[in-house]
């Protein structure tokens, strides 16, 4: 199935109100890639802009990703138009533009996922991954369209202008950042906060009266279910870093805890 068709699948499933479920690719791996895209996510999102990878690891990892039929989003380290391109040429099905604070930077993202004859600015190149190497340049220009665009808002400015952001066209999901936004809130991690919640409301309120996609991080004592009863349809949960990490101290600890009770039984013997 070619890089149009693929995030087509997407689009419909937000489309018809359904909740899409994914994940961060943090490592550079193409191996960690693969198995987080095995897991069974609906999409995957590696991550340029605090990830340890680079635009060259991303294609091995988006190879990765479709090896195991999993989606593959990246999220770039700006809205620069050669940051975008890069990626989307190496087949990413989707884009995640992080710091997004205006309805002008909200264009200029996605200009730079659209080509001029759609009123964009991204270069024109069919030799690339995304064109299978200049076998489908025509389909893929065709359907480009296709390609997700997802705008982050994460600062108090963002949700000042949220419903200046949602209008504009292209911007498929307003994914809400929590960390960033509660942290520039002055109140990170409380995500119970009058004021964070508030701008949870207001950021699925804007997606919803523009036609557009309310996404989140989830934060780790939230649920799925309490995300979507507001509006939320695009979730993301879980990066392979802080899995990898989390398993290798649980495993370390249970390790140690033994060693610990038998080298207790001997010394007391």
């Amino acid at each position: 199935m070619s890089v149009q068709e693929r995030a087509l699948q997407i689009k419909q499933r937000l489309a018809a109100g359904k909740t899409v479920v994914g994940c961060f690719v943090s490592l550079g791996s193409a191996i960690a890639a693969e198995i987080m895209g095995a897991a069974g996510y609906d999409c995957a999102v590696i991550d340029l802009e605090h990830g340890s990878g680079d635009e060259r690891l991303a294609m091995d990892q988006l190879q990765a990703l479709a090896a195991a039929n999993c989606i593959g989003m990246v999220r770039v380290e700006s809205n620069q138009r050669q940051r975008v391109h890069r990626v989307l040429d190496a087949g990413a099905h989707g884009i995640m533009f992080p710091r997004i604070d205006s309805a002008g930077e909200a264009r200029a993202a996605v200009a730079a996922m659209r080509y001029p004859s759609d009123g964009g600015m991204r270069g024109v190149a069919s030799s690339t991954r995304a064109c299978e190497y200049g076998a489908n340049f025509q389909p893929y220009l065709a359907g480009s369209k296709n390609l997700l665009s997802m705008i982050q808002i994460e600062s108090e400015a963002a949700v000042a202008c949220v419903e200046e952001i949602a209008a504009v066209p292209g911007a498929d999901v307003l994914f809400l950042g929590p960390w960033d936004l509660s942290f520039g809130m002055g109140i990170m991690g409380e995500f119970d906060h009058p004021r964070f919640v508030a701008a949870v409301e207001r950021t699925a309120a804007a997606a919803s009266a523009h036609g557009k996609v309310a996404g989140i991080l989830l934060p780790a004592n939230k649920s799925v279910a309490h995300y979507h009863a507001i509006g939320y349809r695009f979730i993301l949960s879980g990066a392979d870093a802080i899995m990898l990490q989390q398993a290798a101290r649980g495993a370390a600890k249970s390790l140690l805890d033994q060693r610990a009770a038998v080298d207790c039984d001997v010394s007391s013997a």
